[in-house]
């Protein structure tokens, strides 16, 4: 995977703790964004998926687990 130069507006107290300490700005972004997009994606994921997951517990409540009674445990 490549990478692309991108322009960010950060508060001038913050670059300047991160450049005293040391830390590496692009690649802590770079970590933040993926982090936020991974959420992101879960959130949509959850939101298009929760009446499937709905209907689903309501059968389960309904009609129980498929193959209980051969359950051991």
């Amino acid at each position: 995977m490549g990478k692309i130069k991108v322009n960010l507006t950060l508060d001038s107290e913050v670059a300047g703790a991160a450049r005293a300490l040391g830390l590496n700005m692009s690649r802590l972004a770079e970590a933040a964004i993926a982090e936020a997009a991974k959420a992101e994606r879960n959130r949509i994921w959850r939101e298009e998926t929760r009446m499937a997951h709905a209907a689903y517990g309501d059968e389960l409540a309904r009609e129980g687990l498929a193959l209980a009674r051969f359950r051991s445990f």
